[in-house]
């Protein structure tokens, strides 16, 4: 099991808790970005940079996902392409994607993008909180304890 992350948008508090669990459990993470990223020098982190492009990142870890491993993103067609090869997904505000819901996170996601095209809705998600954080850490801990690695 490998956890590959969404790392462009992903915030630093979260890759931080990544890099300390990666370390704790000896997990795989896989950080896959378009941009530079600086990265702990550690056996058990590696940072893929990818070629600037529409999707080429999500595109990549779609490519490397395998059923059983964690894919933390944000964006909702990529945790669903994951989801579908048997992986799973977890947003970096600690909310776990499921096969059960994802169609319903996929639909709404298209729908709130129509609404955003013709004007009717702006705004953007909520400031990362320390809640957040502290969700997102929670989520991966019980998950890594369940997928035990």
């Amino acid at each position: 099991m490998k956890i590959l992350v969404d790392a462009d948008a992903c915030p630093k508090e979260i890759k931080s808790i990544l890099f300390r669990a990666a370390d704790r459990t000896e997990t795989k993470v896989v950080l896959v970005a378009n941009n530079f990223l600086s990265v702990p020098k550690s056996k058990h982190v590696e940072f893929k940079k990818v070629a600037s492009g529409f999707d080429v990142a999500d595109l990549t870890i779609v490519e490397l996902a395998e059923a059983g491993d964690l894919v933390v993103t944000a964006d909702i067609p990529l945790a669903a392409e994951v989801i579908e090869k048997g992986a799973s997904a977890l947003h970096p505000r600690g909310e776990q994607y499921s096969p059960e819901t994802i169609k319903q996170k996929v639909a709404m996601r298209d729908f709130m993008e129509t609404m955003r095209s013709s004007g009717l809705h702006s705004g953007g998600p909520a400031k990362f909180s320390d809640r957040d954080k502290q969700n997102f850490a929670n989520q991966l801990d019980r998950y890594l304890r369940q997928h035990g690695s």
